[in-house]
């Protein structure tokens, strides 16, 4: 019996399938001529775990955040140089 070799680029594609566009793994299994087991397989190996993916929302978040803090403190920087120059005018 001999056995199908699939190369990386189908089974990544394959498992897009499901992952990204949604499609049910015994349809696109069915549709590539695979069983369902191998794609099961190879979702499990290419696709993202779900700790992973909460982690990466979870950074973006802090990015977020991070850059709006920042935006903040240099509004307030600028606003305080302004001043400094603003008041040494009056002490000369």
């Amino acid at each position: 019996m001999s056995r199908n070799r699939f190369t990386e680029e189908f089974r990544r594609d394959a498992v897009a399938q499901v992952v990204d566009r949604g499609y049910a793994v015994s349809e696109v299994a069915e549709r590539l001529g695979i069983c369902t087991k191998s794609l099961y397989t190879w979702k499990a190996r290419f696709s993202k775990p779900a700790k992973e993916a909460k982690v990466g929302a979870d950074q973006s978040a802090e990015i977020r955040g991070l850059k709006a803090e920042l935006l903040r403190v240099t509004e307030e920087r600028d606003i305080l140089k302004k001043a400094t120059v603003y008041f040494a005018k009056d002490a000369k």
